[in-house]
């Protein structure tokens, strides 16, 4: 099948052979005629199986079959179609993705998150958007300050919807659905299955049509997945190791905290491996700037949290690492997601101390596979290291620093706000940092 027997139009497959895609993904073949039939559409994929394209191609299409909307009178432009997306990062490759595919098309998508000025915003929303691609937290300040119009949007899309609710974004995104119109179209993206997803799905949408092209909380079998059992205190050296031994190149790291990323990146340097980090503390601008390099090749090592490395997409990603098992086990699918995408093969390691060893069973549990552990030569483990005591019915963890920044371990923990920490956060101008501290806003 190709893309001409979706029942697209021609300036959308014009635009789309320009980027040279000739066949639909399982997730396109299916949603896209979905979306075009005008119903409601629930729909489960993983990462990298071309989930973006399944809900933009039929959107573009759709607003630019109908495109007569006048103005209102008070000169502000309607949006038709909006996207809310949990990271900026993801939001703007939507927008990106959305420019691409409409290339051809007389309509206009501009992409509001926060971290950067709310003005530019402004002006774009004044001269007239058909679609907006929005964070919920920034998409509120403009509601608030009457610089954006949803009294006619069309289509709503709730993009890994999954993560937004794991983020905290449910109050939000129910104050966002109470400002739309009653008879719109809705479209739920979700990449892990939740009870969270099914209940916001049965409030949500009206008889909608059920995609899912992957089991549930499962890895890509194009990923291969490999686990090393170290003594925390030696895992830096082995990822050191791994990469200067087989000449790794686009490394994308995955650590627990921001401080644990800060500090990996200036010993991974100290090794004269070219690392930068990305996280909630980091400027856009910082942020933007290391994923163009990592993306165009021209750095090695890129460290994350998990918050901070939602939206990435690079074509043929060819090695993910926990550097830190995620509290979270459907964050581990979330993680090595980032390769192995569109067909191509990826690999996953995982460096395992004692203290992980029971969020690796409760991995191993979710995607219903076992990670057998290897102790590489030269990196034997201690057996008078024991695991971090436990206290209150959950273990300490070994890194310093208390900046959690995946927000579904944060919920776990149920700290009390401190507001001093949410004083910094909401200053930095940074949703996940924010919401680690009781709050959620992306201003």
């Amino acid at each position: 099948m190709s893309f001409s027997n979706l029942g697209l139009s021609n300036e959308i497959i014009r635009a789309v052979t320009e980027l040279g895609y000739t066949k639909p993904t399982p997730i396109q073949t299916q949603a896209i005629p979905a979306v075009l039939a005008g119903g409601d559409l629930l729909a489960g994929a993983q990462t990298g199986t071309g989930k973006t394209a399944s809900f933009t191609l039929p959107l573009l299409h759709q607003l630019s079959s109908n495109n007569n909307v006048k103005s209102n009178p008070t000169g502000w432009m309607p949006i038709r179609a909006l996207i809310l997306t949990p990271t900026r990062e993801l939001a703007a490759q939507i927008q990106e993705n959305v420019h691409d595919y409409g290339k051809y098309l007389k309509l206009k998508s501009t992409v509001i998150f926060g971290g950067v000025s709310i003005n530019p915003q402004k002006r774009q929303l004044k001269s007239g958007v058909d679609i907006l691609v929005a964070t919920p937290g920034r998409l509120l300040d403009h509601l608030q300050q009457g610089t954006v119009n949803l009294s006619r949007v069309e289509v709503l899309v709730l993009d890994e919807a999954d993560r937004m609710l794991d983020m905290g974004f449910i109050r939000d995104i129910r104050r966002i659905l109470a400002i739309l119109p009653k008879q719109r179209q809705n479209l739920l993206f979700f990449a892990t299955f939740s009870d969270k997803i099914k209940e916001l799905a049965a409030g949500l949408l009206n008889r909608p049509t059920m995609i899912e092209v992957a089991r549930r909380n499962v890895t890509a079998d194009t990923i291969a997945q490999r686990a090393y059992q170290v003594d925390r205190d030696k895992k830096r050296h082995l990822l050191a190791h791994l990469i200067k031994q087989d000449d790794w190149y686009q490394v994308l790291v995955f650590t627990r905290t921001k401080y644990g990323a800060d500090r990996l990146v200036k010993q991974l340097n100290e090794d004269r491996i070219q690392a930068l980090a990305i996280h909630g503390n980091k400027s856009q601008g910082a942020r933007t700037h290391a994923l163009a390099k990592f993306k165009d090749g021209k750095l090695q090592v890129l460290v994350a949290t998990d918050i901070a490395a939602r939206g990435l997409d690079i074509s043929e990603l060819p090695h993910v690492v926990n550097f830190d098992l995620p509290n979270v086990p459907e964050d581990y699918v979330h993680r090595i997601g980032r390769t192995g995408r569109a067909g191509a093969k990826g690999e996953a390691v995982s460096l395992v101390c004692v203290d992980e060893l029971h969020l690796l069973a409760d991995i191993e549990k979710l995607i219903k596979q076992p990670l057998s552990l290897e102790v590489l030569a030269g990196f034997g483990i201690n057996p008078d290291i024991k695991p971090e005591p436990i206290q209150n019915g959950r273990r300490q963890k070994p890194q310093p620093g208390g900046d959690q920044e995946t927000a579904g371990a944060t919920a776990k923990r149920k700290t009390t706000p401190r507001r001093s920490g949410y004083k910094a956060a909401k200053k930095s101008g940074d949703s996940s940092s924010a919401s680690h501290y009781g709050k959620k806003r992306d201003r």
